[in-house]
């Protein structure tokens, strides 16, 4: 049994989860103690507890201690990166992928643990002097989703321990293999005071309740669904506590007449297909300037009919299957709904068998559509994307800004002045050009705008944002 980490001890929970392979049904990864919502609170009560020790320990403890965890993920990210496409359904390759991503984060912000700085400033009063310092926020609760189970918990925690906080860290329950791995990695290699770093496993309903809600809970950081995220901030705010919300998108990819074909295809296959387009900066819109349109579309059924859907672990698969039977039901609802409103399914959206049971669906291409429709403007989160018709530079635009989301865009464009204009007048918080809209450096902001993000930007310095209060003093001399 995989149990919960509570005040430097493992401990039972109230229930037991059994972690199933989305590529093979038959195959139970493992068995994760849940926690009930008590331990959530005795999870909190023990980072409240150790946190002022932790605080007070150097920047380069703290960063030694990231550093150590960083070298272990790293020298592990074959086996890890196994674990994680055995139980979320990425091919092999992207879950080591990731376990690397996860490792160079630890990595990085031992280094930013270091590098953390204040001001002095001139004051307007003669004879005092003026500092600004930025100092920990205490408890963090740190709630990560199933898509990204190593790398998103690593891009959380490594910040919120750099800065001097303690965590109480909820995974998704329907991956708790690759956090529990982490957070094992974590206690053992980071040699953190006892109620310094904490898992809980388990439902939000449960353990994600406790931490939105519980007083001692100074800031929760938390990546999911829109609902979700929602009713987060608003338990948060409505006691004063900080809140970071990373939500839905519904990314547009826009490709004018004037793109290098085989380019924009490549791009718009990636950025909306792989990971079994289970990614929040997935290209759910393709967005074709009308000259380029058909061929574009003919180019990316021919691309998508050499993808081979099949077992994550096995060599050749370009897309493993989706991560649970109740997301491929999902998935099939949206596309049957896209059809009912005037869509045309021109490939894929097919339930598939393969050598084991798993949740297989062919890659989903729906044409003819326009941006009122479901299928444009609810997030559907799996191997599915929607074509969209534009005039002109002009209404690909409009149509790529016609979303309630804000997360992530890209355009596919030869022309200087269209890229450089895109990238000014996109509503998203992060632009690409020629490059997929999944696919960021680690070393850079993440987040978006309106319904997709709020509060401070993930990753990179800009992280220092959110997991840091600034004081600021004044001393007469």
């Amino acid at each position: 049994m995989n149990n919960n980490y509570i005040a430097g001890e493992w401990v039972e929970g109230s229930s037991i989860n059994r972690n199933i392979n989305p590529s093979d049904t038959n195959d139970v990864v493992g068995e994760y103690a849940r926690a009930s919502a008590h331990q959530a609170e005795q999870a909190v009560d023990a980072a409240h507890a150790a946190q002022p020790r932790w605080a007070r320990m150097t920047a380069e403890q703290r960063a030694d201690a990231l550093d150590r965890i960083g070298t272990e993920v790293l020298a592990r990210k074959d086996e890890l990166g196994y674990l994680l496409a055995r139980e979320e359904g990425k091919t092999l390759a992207e879950g080591i992928g990731e376990a690397t991503r996860a490792g160079r984060v630890f990595k990085f912000f031992a280094g930013e643990a270091l590098r953390l700085s204040g001001e002095r400033l001139a004051s307007i009063r003669p004879g005092v002097e003026a500092e600004v310092r930025r100092e920990p926020e205490g408890v963090v609760g740190i709630i990560t989703p199933w898509n990204f189970p190593i790398a998103i918990p690593a891009w959380k925690i490594a910040p919120a321990l750099a800065y001097g906080n303690a965590v109480v860290f909820k995974p998704a329950d329907l991956v708790p293999g690759s956090a529990w791995a982490l957070a094992e990695i974590i206690v053992r290699a980071g040699q953190l005071p006892a109620g310094v770093f904490n898992l809980v496993m388990g439902a939000g309903s449960q353990v994600g309740e406790v931490l939105a809600r519980h007083p001692k809970v100074h800031a929760v950081s938390f990546t999911g669904s829109t609902q979700t995220g929602r009713a987060v901030g608003i338990a948060c705010m409505s006691r004063g506590a900080k809140v970071q919300l990373e939500m839905g998108g519904k990314n547009p990819l826009v490709v004018l007449n004037d793109a290098h074909l085989e380019q924009a295809v490549e791009v718009a296959v990636q950025g909306a297909f792989f990971s079994t387009g289970q990614r929040c900066t997935a290209s759910s819109r393709l967005i074709v300037e009308e000259a380029l349109h058909d061929r574009f579309v003919a180019a990316v059924v021919e691309r998508l009919a050499a993808l081979k859907v099949d077992n994550a672990l096995k060599a050749g698969t370009d897309i493993g299957p989706v991560v649970s039977a109740s997301q491929l039901q999902q998935n099939c609802d949206y596309i049957d709904i896209a059809q009912r409103e005037g869509g045309r399914l021109l490939a894929g959206g097919e339930r598939i068998e393969r050598q084991t049971p798993g949740h297989y669906l062919t890659p989903a291409l729906i044409v003819d559509t326009e941006n009122h429709m479901r299928i444009n403007r609810e997030e559907v989160f799996g191997p599915v994307a929607s074509v969209l018709r534009a005039r002109d530079y002009e209404h690909a635009l409009e149509l790529a800004n016609d979303t309630e989301f804000g997360l992530s865009s890209g355009i596919c464009t030869a022309s200087l002045k269209h890229a450089s204009d895109f990238k000014a007048r996109s509503t998203a918080g992060m632009v690409m050009v020629n490059v997929p809209t999944a696919g960021v450096d680690y070393n850079a902001p993440f987040g978006g705008r309106k319904g997709s993000s709020y509060g401070a930007r993930e990753q990179g310095p800009y992280a220092r944002e959110f997991y840091t209060a600034i004081k600021t003093t004044y001393t007469q001399a």
